[in-house]
C-alpha cells in the first residue's frame, strides 16, 4: 500500500511539524531497507517487512515508532518498488544507467507546498 497524498489544511506550526517529522521519519526507514538489501544478498521483500518491526522496536531509533506500522511498512514497500525496478532495468538489458536504488534525502520526486506534500509515482 503506497500513501500517495497528505493533505494539511490551515494547520498549526506544530501540525506541520509533525507531518515533517513523518515524512523524515518514513524516509528513513526507506533508507534503512535498501541500505539493508544492499550489505544481505538475496533480501525478499518479506524481508524488508520484518526490518520495519526490527527498526520499530530498536532501542536507538526510538522516534521510528511514533510512525504506525501502515506507514512503515509503505515505506518499506517503495523501497521494494525501486530494487524491483533496478532489477526489472537490469533484465531487459537496457543500455546506460539501470536507476540503481539509492538513499532519499528529500521528497525531491514531489512538488512541496503549503498545505500539501504530493508524491508522483
Amino acid at each position: 500500500m503506497l500513501v500517495v497524498e497528505a493533505k494539511l489544511k490551515n494547520g498549526t506550526l506544530e501540525q506541520y511539524r509533525r507531518l515533517n517529522e513523518a515524512i523524515k521519519t518514513s524516509q528513513f526507514v526507506r533508507n534503512c531497507c535498501v541500505r539493508y538489501w544492499m550489505d544481505h544478498k538475496g533480501t525478499t521483500r518479506n524481508d524488508l517487512q520484518k526490518l520495519c518491526s526490527v527498526l520499530a522496536n530498536n532501542k536507538e531509533t526510538p522516534w521510528v515508532n511514533k510512525l504506525n506500522s501502515q506507514a512503515r511498512q509503505s515505506a518499506a514497500d517503495r523501497a521494494w518498488q525501486s530494487i524491483s525496478k533496478f532489477y526489472q532495468n537490469c533484465h531487459v538489458k537496457i543500455p546506460g544507467k539501470k536507476g540503481f536504488p539509492g538513499s532519499k534525502s528529500s521528497a525531491s520526486n514531489g512538488a512541496r507546498t503549503r498545505t500539501a506534500v504530493v508524491f508522483s509515482i
